[in-house]
């Protein structure tokens, strides 16, 4: 949600009109004070934004309605929680959602969306009516909760010591394989990263997309900006064998709370296990070094439990502007959770954790 994110999104033409990003900016004042704002984006599509309603827009075609354009509060590109009505004040982040929904009723909408939305935030939607919905992501904390961590661990070793033995010894061969073929690892941070390692990066990031049958999402022009403007909030690490890059991993930094995103990956070359070294054991050994309290792995994805990734609820709210649709998706919504609960019990039992005696 800074500005210069988004900003580099915009500017670097990723999230744009012409892409099916169409930016508006919602903002409420009172009197010459500016007290909330949130971004609004006019969507032609639901690509990009990892909460999945193509049933619904497919319903409404069957119906002759419209789908698009609808509203979207989210940032593009970008499966993590946090705030997205920006205030302070209860009374204002309420202003704020009476004013998208006005909006969307000017404009026609079909629906408003805010994604990975945070509770504050939640709770003035669900005041005004609007719906709500779960999905499960994978993230890794030190132990205990984010306002109380009970561990600091003290290395990768103490954190495998907190695992089940078969957990243990699989992450041991995992790791172990890609070291035996010859992959070395090193890691850079802010300015340390150099300009032919984000070249590297973007052909890596570039192939994976391509690989899965799409173009990707972000252009070259969007990590450059984002390298200059957000300096200190990248950490990248490169797999190297006999002095080549082969593989490359790019995550986000949350210096002040200490939290870190996975966000890209990518390899030129193929090697067993090199996956889950770059985009999980190499991560969480640098936050464990760094005290880093939490890492979120990111959309989707029940084998990060394997690497000790354990499954939190996600959380989005929607506004739809047909009743007859919306009392529709509520039923719906009221048996996805259902489910979410089921699948939250079943993952629970297969927590790879070492169970206290």
């Amino acid at each position: 949600m800074r500005h210069a994110y988004l900003l580099a999104l915009h500017e670097s033409g990723a999230a744009t009109e012409s892409t099916g990003w169409k930016p508006r900016f919602v903002t409420v004042w009172l009197g010459p004070d500016l007290v909330a704002a949130c971004p609004l984006y006019l969507k032609s599509h639901s690509y990009g934004e990892y909460v999945f309603d193509w049933a619904w827009a497919q319903a409404h075609e069957q119906h002759g309605l419209d789908y698009y354009p609808k509203g979207l509060v989210a940032v593009p590109f970008t499966p993590v929680p946090g705030a997205r009505l920006l205030t302070s004040s209860p009374p204002a982040r309420e202003a704020l959602v009476g004013a998208l929904e006005q909006l969307a009723q000017t404009w026609k909408l079909s629906s408003l969306h805010l994604l990975f939305a945070r509770e504050d935030d939640l709770e003035a939607t669900t005041r005004r009516g609007w719906l709500t919905r779960e999905t499960v992501q994978f993230h890794w904390t030190q132990g205990g909760t984010d306002e109380q961590p009970t561990t600091q661990l003290r290395d990768f070793d103490h954190f495998l010591s907190g695992l089940q033995q078969d957990k243990r010894k699989k992450i041991r061969q995992e790791r172990r394989k890609v070291a035996e073929a010859g992959v070395r690892f090193r890691w850079a941070r802010g300015a340390e990263i150099q300009p032919q390692d984000w070249a590297f990066f973007w052909a890596c990031y570039e192939r994976t997309y391509f690989e899965h049958g799409n173009p990707p999402y972000l252009t070259p022009d969007f990590f450059d900006r984002v390298a200059r403007t957000l300096t200190n909030h990248w950490l990248m690490f490169v797999a190297e064998r006999e002095n080549r890059p082969i593989a490359s991993s790019l995550i986000a930094l949350d210096p002040s709370r200490r939290i870190a995103y996975g966000r890209y990956w990518g390899a030129v070359e193929r090697v067993d296990c090199l996956h889950f070294e770059a985009c999980y054991y190499q991560p969480l050994q640098w936050c464990i070094e760094h005290g880093y309290r939490r890492f979120e792995g990111g959309a989707q994805g029940e084998h990060k439990m394997a690497r000790a990734l354990m499954p939190v609820r996600t959380h989005s709210a929607h506004w739809l502007a047909h009743p007859a649709f919306a009392d529709a998706v509520d039923r719906f919504l009221i048996r996805e959770r259902r489910g979410v609960d089921a699948y939250l019990e079943h993952l629970n039992q297969r927590d790879p954790r070492r169970r206290s005696t």
